[in-house]
């Protein structure tokens, strides 16, 4: 099966699921035909196809529930029950039981790719080796979350950017378009179970935004409340890609070593989240020029053990089968996936 093929078939399952915004859709095509890295982030469901064709090594490992659709992209920050900022994996649609190795080998494969495209200027042996650094180091230390109050001030000046103030961030949602369908019971529900009470009568907006779930109904309710703007978010909620049965979303949230964010949940079929300057996933674009891209990732792979942590009765063999793995094993993937994502996005774009 080729990449037409999968995402046809994707994309029909997809449509068995759930409504599809056909417009959305054709907006991720143009993009992912644009980009590689955008095209990566887009097909998840080939990249298991993939995975299995060129890891098959790999696929042995000890499983952990994992994220599944990792990349340097899904990583942004919250605040929790205390009002601290927190920073971390903000995105578990794709969350499911997979070998431990395929989170990071997406993880490495999406910074091979940033790096190609000269979104991050770093040689790729060294973004893959300081991933798994954090990612060894973190195991080791048992898991701690990244709480940015006091610690952490160079993730704190990327979370903080220009691009992330509240004015820019509310002209943006002041501008999306409204919503003209009918708001069902259960959409009216997953919109009010965050909003705070009493609320001024909210409107509802449509969001465009993420990219593996473009295509999913995505509705924002914005409202005033004492004096300022508060948005919440619900997305439909699918199961993951990598066995199309079930999503472990409310479980890796629960279960990861890490604060959560009080404001997200599972209500129904969709995904509710809070939306706000300080609660959001920070894209390459918005990195500040003068950034430590080297602590960047080496965060990021502790951010994916804390997650890993999650499944503590496989860690011992997950410690044991790195010991074993040669020092270039996930620079090894990591050129391998890529190159097989590129000839798919070669195909893909010739359509």
């Amino acid at each position: 099966m080729d990449i037409l093929h999968s995402t046809r078939n994707y994309e029909k399952w997809m449509a068995d699921h759930t409504p599809v915004v056909k417009a959305d859709l054709r907006y991720k095509h143009e993009q992912m035909r644009a980009s590689v890295f955008a095209f990566l982030r887009g097909t998840f469901y080939r990249w298991v196809q993939l995975w299995d064709e060129h890891c098959s090594d790999l696929s042995r490992a000890p499983r952990v529930l994992g994220v599944g659709d990792l990349h340097v992209e899904n990583f942004g920050t919250w605040r929790d029950s205390e009002g601290r900022l927190i920073w971390g994996l903000n995105d578990f649609d794709e969350a499911c039981e997979l070998p431990y190795t395929n989170d990071l080998v997406r993880l490495a494969t999406s910074a091979h790719v940033a790096i190609k495209a000269e979104h991050l200027m770093i040689r790729r042996r060294e973004a893959c080796d300081l991933i798994l650094e954090g990612y060894r180091e973190m195991l080791q230390k048992g898991g701690r979350p990244f709480v940015l109050d006091e610690e952490h001030q160079f993730l704190r000046s990327i979370a903080l950017a220009v691009l992330r103030d509240p004015v820019h961030f509310w002209g943006k949602m002041r501008k999306l378009p409204k919503f003209k369908g009918t708001i069902s019971q259960d959409k009216r529900q997953a919109l009010e179970l965050f909003l705070p009470k009493p609320i001024s009568p909210y409107g509802v907006v449509t969001r465009r935004a993420g990219f593996g779930s473009l295509g999913r109904v995505r509705l924002v309710a914005i409202g005033d409340w004492r004096g300022g703007l508060v948005a919440r978010e619900i997305k439909a909620f699918l199961p993951s890609a990598w066995n199309l049965q079930k999503s472990l979303y409310s479980e890796i949230i629960a279960r990861s070593v890490r604060v959560p964010d009080p404001f997200v949940r599972i209500f129904g079929n969709w995904i509710v989240r809070r939306l706000a300057p300080d609660c959001s996933r920070i894209e390459l674009s918005t990195l500040p020029k003068k950034r430590d891209e080297a602590r960047l990732l080496h965060a990021m792979g502790c951010e994916t053990a804390n997650i890993h942590l999650s499944s503590p009765q496989a860690i011992k063999r997950v410690q044991r089968d790195l010991d074993k793995r040669p020092a270039s094993w996930l620079h090894d993937a990591s050129k391998s996936m890529t190159k097989a994502l590129i000839k798919d996005w070669k195909t893909f774009t010739e359509k």
